[in-house]
């Protein structure tokens, strides 16, 4: 549609426009004035321009994605083994059907056998690396997934999940389960990915909200678990009040959680501005992402071996 209305703008004008641009200027105030009609028509041709550029589009993504997967296959071949592994673990979402039609494209382009078997070469070495990658990361959801069903089996009744518990032991249980599983080191960044999978499909399918809700309860008692870990309430031998604060929340249970709020801030009985723990809570967020970032590429690098 809009290839065909750009290329009306390459005709000749017709014969309408051909008057239109034959008829004497007006002058308004001594200034030389075409008729309203000479707009309309220059306007027509902006929209029509514009057309032309949105069908160019396309085309111009093709090309800029061309020339990232051609800076990838440069940056693979100029690699040694040992660079090689890396590459392709920082790069493995970008091995897609496109990136091998290019390659292969490449290695067709080949003006000598000798490049041409680098380039093979190139490719054989890639994909062995892709397919152990694969081969490990569904060894790891097998794993995540059977240490998920240890932690909620409390809550489990022949197949369906009984929501809110009924037995007040049944929370212990889980939160055992999972300090057992996070000291043996088994709540990794592969065991978040898979109670977040399974939570996204229990959403999409909305029809089992106690799921949904045991799922969200299993990340907060992650959450509580692995935040615990680190204290950031004493500096110098000093209490760091917020922080303290904070870590008083994150201990708590979550149905006490508005009593430990209405106890310590300010719009309370408490002493803490919602600013300063507001403020505590963002730099926890910053040295979790920044703690995750460097696990994630850790991990990553060492599944290659």
């Amino acid at each position: 549609m809009a290839t065909a209305a750009a290329s009306t703008s390459l005709r000749p004008p017709s014969a309408s426009q051909r008057r239109l641009a034959s008829l004497p200027r007006r002058w308004c105030w001594g200034i030389p004035v075409r008729p309203a009609g000479g707009s309309a028509f220059r306007a027509e041709r902006r929209r029509r321009s514009t057309l032309l550029c949105a069908a160019d589009k396309p085309r111009e993504e093709s090309l800029k994605k061309t020339i990232e997967v051609d800076r990838l296959i440069d940056m693979l071949r100029d690699a040694n083994p040992r660079e090689l592994d890396q590459v392709v673990v920082e790069n493995v979402l970008a091995f897609d059907a496109g990136f091998w039609v290019r390659l292969a494209a490449r290695i067709d382009l080949c003006k000598s056998d000798d490049d041409k078997k680098d380039y093979e070469e190139l490719a054989e070495n890639v994909m062995n690396i892709v397919d152990r990658l694969v081969h490990k990361t569904d060894q790891k959801i097998e794993q995540s997934t059977d240490v998920l069903k240890a932690i909620i089996s409390p809550v489990m009744h022949e197949g369906d999940v009984k929501w809110p518990p009924r037995e007040p032991d049944t929370l212990k249980l889980m939160e055992k389960e999972i300090s057992r599983r996070e000291q043996e080191g088994q709540l990794d960044e592969g065991f978040l990915s898979e109670v977040s999978a399974q939570l996204r499909q229990a959403k999409q399918d909305g029809d089992k909200p106690g799921l949904q809700a045991m799922l969200q309860k299993v990340l907060q008692l992650y959450a509580s678990k692995s935040l615990q870990k680190r204290s950031y309430a004493y500096k110098g031998g000093q209490v760091v009040v917020p922080e303290k604060f904070l870590e008083s929340i994150i201990q708590a249970p979550e149905n006490e959680w508005n009593k430990v709020l209405l106890d310590g801030l300010t719009v309370g009985k408490g002493d803490i501005s919602p600013y300063d723990l507001y403020a505590v809570i963002s730099k926890r967020i910053e040295r979790v992402l920044i703690r995750m970032k460097v696990v994630l590429t850790s991990n990553a690098f060492l599944w290659s071996f």
